[in-house]
């Protein structure tokens, strides 16, 4: 098997010389874009993560290897057109996961933990879940190597796209050229993502692409400078807290469910599904709204106050 370097562990001196320049532009510019406690926090998650995904990622690629031994095609990693297309095969399999992780609690408990930052800086990407390779996001690049991808291929693929989105996680970059805001994933863009703003919520999914949001619906440009965090903050700078909160939150909805239906729902529903309606889903919210809307002459709020569990 071909030893692919790991490019994320190499990075690290850059994301810290980053940080720091961002730092000082705040301090340059006076815009309160840092907060010590917080910063720690998404530091403190990202140095979990990288140490927890050096055991699963080991794993992982064993699953990859015995699957790649199944392999429909065999696609040459040494000819460079094999490596467009595991970018876009790459790219569209984290699109998927992604939006799938909004839709889906289960996916969501972990990937809460990226948006539970109320400030949006180059800091807040290195805020990422400790559960989210335990719990199987993985296998929604399961596909890859039965389809061809060497495992190793398709590992360091992912690494390239994670590294790339370090960069889109600040506001210090207003827009980039038109015509590569059509393409890429940019700050504005995922700025959009990280808002709790009802227009901005479950919004623009896409890794290093845009183009699967335009395709398939889930795009929307940024319109206004968007309220970052959680619907329901978890108003703690703890990293184990912020790790695992929301798996505490669907074990307390799941001992108050009164049917295995409801316990499967408030697991796998969309995040902010309630059996008794006390909390919404994001389509719930908007179906309200737009309801309001059509029955009077109401006027929607740019920054409604929303009540969901904590999407």
């Amino acid at each position: 098997m071909p030893q692919f370097p790991n490019i994320l562990v190499h990075a690290i001196p850059g994301f810290i010389l980053l940080i720091l320049a961002e730092v000082l532009f705040a301090l340059k510019t006076q815009k309160e874009i840092y907060e010590v406690k917080d910063t720690a926090t998404s530091i403190s998650l990202g140095l979990g993560n990288l140490f927890i995904g050096i055991l699963t990622k080991s794993v992982i690629l064993v699953l990859f290897s015995f699957l790649y031994t199944y392999r429909l095609f065999t696609i040459p990693y040494t000819v460079w057109w094999a490596w467009v297309l595991c970018f876009f095969a790459d790219d569209f399999s984290y699109y998927c996961m992604h939006r799938s992780s909004h839709a889906i609690r289960w996916f969501w408990a972990s990937h809460v933990v990226h948006h539970s930052s109320e400030r949006y800086n180059l800091a807040a990407a290195l805020r990422q879940t400790w559960t989210g390779n335990l719990t199987g996001a993985f296998v929604f690049w399961t596909w890859m190597p039965l389809a061809g991808f060497h495992p190793g291929m398709i590992m360091l693929m992912q690494s390239i796209s994670l590294l790339y989105q370090f960069w889109i996680h600040t506001e210090t970059v207003h827009k980039m050229p038109r015509w590569f805001e059509y393409i890429f994933n940019t700050p504005s863009h995922h700025r959009v993502h990280h808002g709790v703003d009802l227009p901005y919520l479950d919004k623009n999914h896409g890794g290093t692409l845009i183009i699967w949001d335009r395709l398939f619906g889930s795009f929307q440009p940024e319109v206004f400078r968007p309220t970052y965090g959680l619907t329901k903050n978890v108003n703690t700078f703890n990293p184990v807290k912020v790790a695992f909160h929301e798996w505490f939150n669907i074990v307390r909805d799941m001992r108050k469910a009164r049917s295995l239906k409801q316990a499967l729902n408030y697991l796998f529903n969309a995040p902010g599904w309630s059996n008794d309606g006390t909390t919404l889903t994001t389509r719930q919210l908007r179906k309200k709204e737009k309801t309001q809307s059509d029955k009077t002459d109401y006027q929607p709020i740019i920054h409604p106050t929303i009540q969901q569990s904590s999407h």
